[in-house]
């Protein structure tokens, strides 16, 4: 038997362990998990009076005053998607943790505000807004949001650039949603994972 046969069962049980260890690891990991296929409304709930609709692959706002729902709720999670203006003044939202309560959306909604007049991703909620770095943009532009939420903490990402850090968020769970207010929005690449 040469010196090699001779040292390589010996790492075997090494390699086996650390095979088995990183296994667990990937199986721990959570996942990404699209919230829209591009097809239809599956896994949403159309909210009051609120209009959307599937346009070319995109989650188009068309109008109404009301908002569109997860049928899930969350509570610890990172949310991406692009979203673009359709109109000019616009004024929409993506709701975090919200219920389910109120009309045409929920009063006391922690909403991360997507405005024509106003600097990127304010929050309105039971707090004062928060201010941001990042410039809305024009109409048309395609705009990527990161939006992580750990407990009372919430990061939000302007197409990879830190616009602001919250620490009072004071929902534990709830729903995920785009709000209505009669302007047109498009919608994509909306994916979730969830962290708890």
């Amino acid at each position: 038997m040469t010196q090699k046969n001779k040292i390589a069962p010996r790492w075997k049980p090494l390699a086996l362990a650390a095979g088995l260890l990183a296994g667990t690891l990937a199986a721990g990991e959570a996942k990404w998990q699209p919230l829209f296929n591009g097809k239809d409304l599956s896994g949403w709930v159309v909210m009051h009076q609120a209009v959307f609709k599937v346009v070319g692959g995109n989650l188009r706002l068309v109008t109404g005053m009301g908002w569109l729902r997860t049928r899930k709720k969350y509570r610890d999670f990172i949310l991406e998607l692009e979203w673009r203006a359709l109109a000019r003044r616009y004024d929409s939202g993506i709701f975090i943790r919200a219920g389910t309560e109120g009309k045409p959306w929920p009063p006391k909604a922690w909403q991360i505000n997507l405005r024509y007049n106003a600097l990127g991703g304010l929050v309105k909620g039971a707090w004062p807004v928060v201010p941001a770095e990042c410039p809305m943009t024009p109409t048309n532009k395609w705009v990527k949001f990161r939006i992580e939420v750990r407990g009372k903490q919430v990061n939000l990402d302007v197409d990879g650039k830190r616009s602001w850090s919250f620490n009072r968020l004071d929902a534990a769970e709830g729903y995920i949603g785009i709000q209505a207010e009669n302007k047109p929005f498009d919608f994509r690449n909306i994916r979730i994972k969830p962290l708890d």
